[in-house]
């Protein structure tokens, strides 16, 4: 469904589970980020009223993952470290196309948001087979179908608004890239992506 091209490294929640707190607090900001692109394309793009009513409950929606990490955290008497750069999403916009017109600045960042939240779902997804806590688990396939839903949204909002066959080749493009992207980065227990 999600047609990523590299699956993550299987490692990757060996190392997560070892580095628990690391692990949720970069979910958190990434939720709080998922929460602030979505108010940042209301505000950018408030023109597209069909994105504008889709994207505000997706707003609600990440915040309160946002609390729910934290209060994972809490229940496990773990503390919320700082914020550290995202080198995965920093990657992601650079392959943005800059300029162009505001139409072809939408479609980017639709699809950069619909890869950052497949990337996400796969990963939650792991969590949820292979973490050896059963609570874990049921926590994170929560959040893998939630992430499943946000790229199904972000694919379709581009679809609705620049056709199937421009999004299917913008898509690609990007599919391309990011596994060259997940194939460079060495796998991290303290990061999501």
């Amino acid at each position: 469904m999600l047609g990523l091209k590299l699956p993550t490294d299987p490692r990757w929640v060996n190392l997560a589970e070892k580095s628990l707190e690391e692990i949720l607090t970069d979910h958190a900001y990434c939720e709080q980020k998922a929460a602030t692109t979505c108010i940042s394309l209301i505000q950018r793009f408030p023109e597209r009223e069909k994105m504008v009513r889709e994207l505000a409950p997706i707003v609600t929606e990440e915040w309160g993952h946002f609390r729910q990490v934290l209060r994972e955290m809490d229940n496990r008497g773990l503390k919320l470290g700082p914020q550290r750069k995202d080198l995965y999403v920093n990657k992601l916009l650079e392959f943005q196309k800059k300029g162009g017109s505001k139409d072809d600045q939408l479609l980017e960042r639709l699809l950069t948001f619909a890869l950052i939240e497949a990337r996400s779902c796969e990963r939650f997804r792991l969590l949820s087979l292979h973490i050896s806590e059963e609570e874990l688990k049921k926590f994170y396939h929560g959040f893998m179908v939630s992430e499943a839903g946000h790229y199904k949204l972000f694919i379709d909002l581009a679809k609705g608004y620049f056709g199937d066959e421009v999004v299917k080749v913008r898509w690609q493009e990007y599919l391309e890239y990011e596994a060259t992207v997940i194939e460079d980065m060495t796998p991290r227990g303290d990061r999501m992506h």
